[in-house]
């Protein structure tokens, strides 16, 4: 039966009415690849048709895309024309570029393969670097064609997507150019909190980025993880976490088959009940990591750790203490897995290397140079072997390269 009394938030100075679950485009694309309109399957197609039905049924007006999420807006304009829906919102991403008329010709090609008359959201996509900023807001650049497009009734609102450091967030937030971000914020990573803040203040939308993906695999979650999210599926409990903060507007539901709606909907019958829930979960999760981790170790392990660029061989001490910190609080093996090997081959969206070189390129009287100002200089070398040992394998790329 459909939920067609999903909530919706004013989505900050857009003023834009948005569900609390949007429609995110990167799984049920057919290929990461941009291809021919002939080589999409039928079977494919039908079934992002009946993606787009459910959403429209169910409340989920905003459905969100990028240029460079393979074959994806090819397949959405053709499957939005069949599936009508007069509350929709869409959105899609564009990476920035130094030559704002390649920039320009992306939004062409977005524009014609949406087959649409307007992008209600349009994004700059992963402003994950100073230059990325620069590159958007200086005089001349992308923001000046994107400005120009709005001033003709082609694009309705702008914001940005990044998986930038939280201050390069919060510079970006502050220019006041943008009226929302995408960004990562879950209860397994809450880093960006000076970001909600900021977005809060002026008045920003803010959608949170694969919440059941980036947020820990949560769709095949550990045998541990799950007992200490019970009553609630570990996808349940993130999904109220997340919209439990109101200065979250959405949260993306990354979906390939219809199948993958139903635990996010059956989060949204449990949201006026989040007290009833949260605070023992989150007790029990935060209760597993000290005794897993112990109180000291939980307090401190941030202090004086080395930006990945400061570090030899580049290594992402902090993520990979993270990694760490996630397998022996929850035995979150597998997510950690894939984000250990992607380090090293996923550039400016998820930056620094692994600790493979470690013992190798990389000796620990280095390491322990750079950790100098940190209280567990000691022990940190040995924590970075044993991390490495239990997540090594064949490095992983980055599916979308831009």
């Amino acid at each position: 039966m459909p939920y067609r009394s999903i909530p919706c938030r004013r989505f900050g100075r857009s003023e834009l009415n948005m569900p609390v679950l949007s429609l995110g485009g990167m799984r049920f694309q057919q290929s990461w690849t941009d291809i021919n309109a002939k080589e999409i399957l039928k079977s494919n197609q039908l079934n992002l048709e009946e993606i787009l039905l459910f959403a429209a049924e169910n409340g989920l007006h905003h459905i969100e895309t990028a240029r460079h999420y393979g074959s994806s807006e090819l397949q959405l304009g053709c499957a939005l024309q069949k599936i009508h829906d007069d509350k929709r919102i869409l959105q899609t991403k564009i990476p920035p570029r130094e030559n704002t008329i390649e920039f320009e010709k992306e939004l062409e090609i977005s524009f014609c393969r949406l087959k649409c008359q307007k992008i209600d959201l349009l994004s700059i996509h992963g402003i994950n670097l100073s230059e990325h900023l620069d590159q958007t807001i200086r005089s001349g650049g992308c923001l000046d064609v994107i400005r120009r497009w709005q001033d003709q009734g082609l694009i309705g609102h702008v914001g940005f997507s990044t998986h930038a450091p939280t201050e390069l967030i919060v510079s970006a937030i502050e220019t006041g150019e943008f009226d929302y971000v995408n960004l990562h914020w879950y209860f397994i990573f809450q880093d960006n909190e000076p970001a909600l803040e900021a977005a809060a203040k002026f008045d920003l939308g803010v959608f949170i980025i694969s919440p059941t993906d980036k947020g820990g695999h949560l769709h095949s979650p550990s045998a541990k993880l799950r007992s200490l999210c019970s009553p609630l599926h570990p996808i349940i409990f993130n999904d109220l976490f997340c919209l439990a903060d109101k200065r979250i507007h959405t949260i993306s539901v990354g979906a390939s088959t219809v199948q993958d709606f139903m635990l996010h909907m059956e989060a949204l019958t449990l949201l006026n009940q989040v007290n009833d829930f949260l605070p023992n979960i989150e007790q029990c999760l935060l209760d597993a990591s000290c005794d897993s981790l112990g109180h000291d170790w939980l307090n401190t392990w941030k202090e004086g750790l080395p930006k990945w660029e400061d570090t030899p061989g580049k290594m992402n001490i902090p993520v990979l203490l993270w990694l760490y910190n996630l397998m022996e609080s929850w035995d979150m093996e597998e997510f950690a897995k894939a984000r250990y090997r992607l380090l090293g081959g996923a550039g400016h969206w998820f930056p620094g290397c692994n600790a493979d070189s470690l013992d190798n390129e990389v000796t620990e009287e280095e390491i322990k140079k750079v950790l100098a100002k940190s209280p567990w200089v000691d022990q940190i070398p040995m924590i970075l072997r044993k991390t490495r040992e239990r997540l090594k394998g064949d490095a992983v790329q980055r599916l979308s390269s831009v």
